[in-house]
């Protein structure tokens, strides 16, 4: 299982700051805060985050000097900008300076989380070529599925669907996030998802009624612990 990702949320307002720690918590990230942007540069530069919140507006280096110096001292972490300014200029400058994207104050929970997974998603490494789990061994570049060296006969579907288990492999997916990641801009229903998800499960799974790969989290969606 890999491990949870992680987000350095730069945030100067205790309020706003505990409200972001605590969603992305229950989202499945681990979090840490920093105050001001002394602090992001140096804890950017100590640790390897997945992502990065910040402020624009900080005291003392704001959102984008701290943007401007991770950029110049090598750190590729994704930023995505917290901003309360409105003008298509200083958006600009923000993404100028290398950062992934914005999103501007006030912002609902639901909008930043989406923004956060098509971050992470557009600056994933590749998955890499081939990834074996049980008697199981997916060929990416193929496209192909084997169980104890015999192939597997997967649709489109459903390798895309395991593509996106293994990427989030130890991650709860939600049916929304299924949604975005296998379906796209395609109209489908949740019951659908899960049908494509138990036709998975029979070519995957040693025995069906105990799923040791492909777990159903009630309530929350599914992961896969390969």
């Amino acid at each position: 299982m890999t491990a949870m990702r992680s987000i350095l949320i730069v945030e100067d307002e205790p309020g706003i700051a505990l409200g972001l720690e605590e969603d992305l918590t229950l989202e499945g990230y681990r979090t840490e805060v920093a105050r001001d942007g002394d602090k992001a540069v140096r804890r950017a530069r100590e640790e390897r985050f997945d992502l990065i919140l910040l402020d624009v507006m900080l005291p003392g280096r704001d959102g984008f000097q701290v943007c401007r110096e991770l950029r110049r001292g090598g750190v590729t972490t994704p930023i995505i900008l917290l901003t309360a300014r409105t003008q298509e200029a200083e958006k600009v400058l923000g993404l100028q300076l290398g950062a992934d994207d914005y999103v501007t104050k006030p912002f609902s929970p639901l909008e930043l989380r989406a923004r956060i997974e098509a971050v992470l998603r557009r600056t994933a490494s590749p998955v890499s070529e081939s990834f074996a789990f049980g008697d199981a061994e997916v060929d990416f570049a193929r496209c192909e599925l084997r169980r104890a060296g015999l192939p597997v006969d997967l649709t489109a579907v459903e390798f895309k669907l395991l593509a996106a288990f293994v990427r989030s492999r130890g991650r709860v997916l939600s049916r929304q996030q299924l949604l975005d990641q296998v379906w796209s801009d395609t109209v489908c229903v949740e019951r659908v998802i899960d049908t494509h998800v138990s036709n998975l499960r029979k070519k995957i799974e040693p025995d069906l009624a105990i799923p040791r790969y492909l777990v159903s989290v009630r309530g929350m969606g599914y992961r896969f612990d390969g």
